[in-house]
């Protein structure tokens, strides 16, 4: 009996060695197959000139999943217009005719109008980096895929890079009144077409690229884009030497970048974790890297270019709300989805927004002793 269970004992130990070293092999095969294959290419375009700050912002992120895959995730991106005008992105993506891209949620306004609610209005006091907590954790992620599958589109979306707020825009002149906006020609996108179209102005949404050219020609009268590095880059003080800074049209923005479904289906599960840490890691370095760079231009706008900023007026901004509510009831009551990620917004909104408040000190008072008329900084 003793001898028939020791037989038994060694018998089971050949087979776990057995199966063991098997499992090793395939352990050890498997790099070599994903190698042998070769690395996995994918072509993506931003819907940004090549010389904006955004389509670098593109770059940056395909570099880290570039290096942070070992190169086995190749990811290619080319400029607005190489392949699709940059408002043709999200078709490209869902047909297969680009595997990703790099953009703004915004731009696909005329697909689905909830798309507009990831960063076009006033956020209900959120700043972007909380509207990227409510996608993240309040239940947007799941909205948003709910949303693209509505539309057919064969997507996989990844909000990232909080905006800082956007300017009013570059006018003519000073915008002192509402009444300033009304028949402006006024270039903008998402729900501030309804917004800006309900104070007055005549709206014209065109890509980033093609705004410059369009107020120099006199075809818009006075335009918004975004940030310091990219209206400087683009030509905005060429044609204008007013900006209105402070707005609530965008004031909650963030970028996304998008994989055809098909082909993000089709990777490894260790790949698609790459992408979605990398993701969040190009998140911060986009904002840390905004702040680096839109402030300096920011300088240079107002000492090499001769712009003059000014803060939008609070009746402007008052108004603003009051048409982005009406925008948003009567959006709300068209469509399901739009009542249902609003809903979503606002109630994550009420909550942590109101933890800001109460728990934020207010920085205006620090700048203005150490850096006001008569800022302590420069005794240090």
């Amino acid at each position: 009996m003793k001898r028939r269970t020791q037989i038994g004992v060694r018998t089971s130990r050949r087979k776990f060695l057995s199966g063991a070293a098997m499992a090793g092999a395939a352990i050890i095969a498997a790099p070599s197959v994903v190698k042998a294959q070769g690395p996995v290419n994918m072509r993506w375009q931003s819907t940004w000139p090549s010389k904006d700050i955004f389509h670098e912002f593109a770059l940056d992120f395909a570099k880290k999943v570039n290096d942070m895959t070992g190169g086995d995730l190749k990811i290619e991106v080319l400029p607005a217009g190489a392949v699709v005008p940059a408002f043709g992105l999200l078709d490209a993506v869902s047909q297969g005719t680009l595997d990703g891209g790099h953009g703004v949620l915004v731009y696909h306004y005329g697909k689905q109008t909830a798309l507009a609610l990831w960063g076009s209005g006033p956020g209900f006091a959120m700043d972007a980096n909380m509207l990227l907590a409510w996608h993240k954790y309040g239940g947007g992620k799941e909205l948003l895929a709910k949303l693209y599958e509505s539309i057919g589109a064969n997507v996989v979306s990844f909000p990232y890079g909080p905006m800082p707020t956007q300017p009013l825009g570059w006018f003519k002149k000073p915008v002192a009144k509402v009444e300033d906006l009304q028949g402006l020609k006024f270039r903008t996108v998402g729900i501030s077409i309804d917004v800006f179209t309900g104070l007055g102005a005549a709206v014209n949404a065109l890509p980033g690229g093609e705004i410059v050219g369009a107020l120099d020609r006199g075809l818009l009268d006075a335009a918004e884009f975004n940030n310091a590095s990219s209206d400087r880059v683009l030509g905005f003080p060429d044609v204008s030497k007013i900006c209105m800074l402070q707005s609530y049209h965008q004031n909650a923005e963030q970028f996304e970048v998008m994989f055809n479904k098909t082909k993000y289906d089709a990777l490894p599960e260790q790949m698609k974790a790459i992408i979605s840490n990398a993701v969040e890691a190009a998140s911060q370095d986009m904002a840390w890297k905004a702040i680096d760079r839109y402030s300096k231009d920011y300088v240079e706008m107002q000492t090499t270019d001769k712009v003059k900023f000014y803060k939008t007026p609070e009746a402007i901004l008052k108004k603003q709300l009051e048409v982005y509510d009406e925008v948003v009831k009567k959006k709300a009551a068209e469509n399901p989805l739009f009542k249902e990620i609003l809903e979503s917004q606002l109630a994550f909104a009420e909550r942590a927004t109101r933890w800001e408040q109460d728990t934020v000190v207010g920085r205006r008072l620090v700048f203005d002793h150490y850096f006001g008329q008569d800022g302590v900084a420069k005794e240090f």
